[in-house]
């Protein structure tokens, strides 16, 4: 069953800091910060994993806005959150393999006590936070309308609109579609 950002009432609010935080990158073994990873005009961060069906959905897509927006000065990073332990596909060397074969250019960290996803109140995979250049949240939701049964487009109109506002130092139009995937596997 698909969980939407919605579901969650404890949001993170437009103008919020973004919390930061010291991430293993799957990649490099690197420990990165919010810091490590901001862009000059902004950050998107996206919590994501292996395994869900609507993070496949969109990989391509977020691999070319995040190419597309880096030029612009908005850096992309994944985190991913899930209980490795019962979700295998979200370990560490299996989100490494996730990377590598999407061709990302933006670093994935892996969030394995799961305070990072909780103090950004994060929901679902893929569930977008895009910060503006002082870090503060100037849009949390979706990519776009699609999902991997609804037959349509995907387009990443919802985020391109977000990104295209940031770029340009404006604030993303409200209200934000909330985010709609896989719920985030808390451990037990």
């Amino acid at each position: 069953m698909a969980t939407s950002s919605a579901d969650f009432p404890d949001t993170m609010n437009a103008g919020t800091k973004a919390p930061d935080f010291s991430l293993p990158d799957v990649t490099t073994g690197m420990t990165r910060s919010l810091a490590d990873v901001a862009g000059s005009k902004g950050t998107l961060i996206v919590f994501l994993c292996g395994h869900c069906p609507y993070v496949v959905h969109v990989r391509e897509l977020l691999k070319s806005l995040s190419e597309e927006y880096a030029l612009r000065g908005i850096s992309t990073v994944g985190i991913s959150s899930n209980d490795a332990v019962a979700y295998p596909a979200d370990a560490p060397e299996k989100l490494r393999e996730m990377a590598a074969s999407s061709a990302f250019s933006f670093p994935v960290l892996y969030d394995e006590s799961q305070e990072v996803a909780r103090s950004y109140t994060a929901a679902c995979t893929p569930d977008f936070f895009l910060f503006d250049k002082e870090s503060h949240l100037a849009y949390r939701g979706r990519l776009d309308a699609s999902s991997p049964k609804n037959g349509l487009p995907n387009t990443g109109d919802d985020l391109r609109t977000a990104l295209e506002a940031v770029a340009c130092g404006l604030p993303a139009p409200e209200p934000w579609p909330p985010a709609l995937g896989c719920s985030i596997k808390w451990k037990a």
